[in-house]
């Protein structure tokens, strides 16, 4: 027993002196290092301004990937339709609630525009086609019923946007469909000139335009800008013309011309005392 209690005092002796060698050998070695280098005022700007720019460049270019399919892709498609600017009247004609996937090709109102269909509302809609027409809003319901007799276009699927699908809170498909998917109902509308069998509730070109501009635009050109910063703050953007007049004129001697000159140099040193030197015959 007093053997064993001996050995484990010895063995902690031993684990005690070598952590402090080691504590020792540490001190040792950070003072000779010395303190690490401060850097300068340049540097620290240098180091903020890259990261800055990295921040902007990776957070507009991946808000791209998001912003371009939910909101710039549906705008351009809006534009592209060339809908008419003033509103028009739209009467409901039929109303089709659909199940199954092959049924479900297109939905007037869709909650979720990656989101497999199927169950859809399909709403028919007829309309004035007149360009000097425009829906009366100060009408009585009276008035409207009786503007319902003028002659109206074929039957148009009615959407409440270019893409039939939206987020909340932007697009709730309960309420659009409550209030225009009934048989009868009578609302302003857009109809596109380009092809007359789409409609939409709601379009203002402007919005369209300011869309395209502050979800594309703006983050593409902060991500170019950021990225030709950074190319010029930390790479070589010079066309290959001035990199190699750059080169050839900093560019240091071959090791076989020194020692062509320097043979030559020793051949006309000994030259003349070659010719002084003459042996005896």
């Amino acid at each position: 027993m007093r053997s064993d209690s001996s050995e484990l005092l010895l063995e902690q002796q031993a684990e005690e002196l070598r952590k402090k060698k080691l504590l020792e050998l540490a001190a040792a070695k950070k003072a000779k290092n010395g303190p690490p280098p401060k850097r300068s005022l340049r540097e620290n700007a240098s180091f903020y301004t890259t990261s800055s720019l990295a921040f902007l460049s990776v957070t507009a270019g991946a808000s791209l990937l998001f912003l371009v399919p939910l909101y710039v892709d549906p705008a351009i498609s809006t534009l592209v339709g060339d809908f008419v600017e003033r509103p028009t009247m739209c009467v409901t004609t039929r109303r089709e609630d659909m199940t199954g996937l092959f049924n479900c090709s297109w939905s007037s109102c869709r909650e979720g525009c990656t989101s497999d269909v199927f169950k859809c509302t399909h709403i028919y809609v007829t309309f004035i086609d007149d360009l000097n027409f425009t829906f009366p809003f100060n009408a009585t319901p009276a008035e409207l019923f009786n503007l319902t007799d003028i002659e109206r276009s074929e039957e148009a699927i009615l959407l409440v946007n270019i893409k039939g699908c939206g987020y909340p809170p932007t697009v709730k498909c309960k309420n659009f469909t409550d209030l225009y998917g009934f048989e009868g109902a009578v609302f302003p509308c857009y109809y596109s000139k380009q092809n007359k069998t789409v409609v939409m509730t709601a379009y203002n070109r402007e919005d369209q335009v300011n869309t395209i501009i502050h979800f594309f635009v703006v983050p593409f050109i902060v991500t170019v800008v950021s990225s030709v910063f950074l190319c010029i703050m930390h790479c070589d953007c010079r066309c290959k013309k001035e990199r190699r007049r750059h080169r050839h004129r900093h560019r240091r001697p071959r090791i076989e011309n020194l020692s062509d000159s320097s043979i030559s140099t020793r051949v006309d040193m000994l030259t003349p005392a070659i010719e002084v030197y003459k042996p005896p015959l």
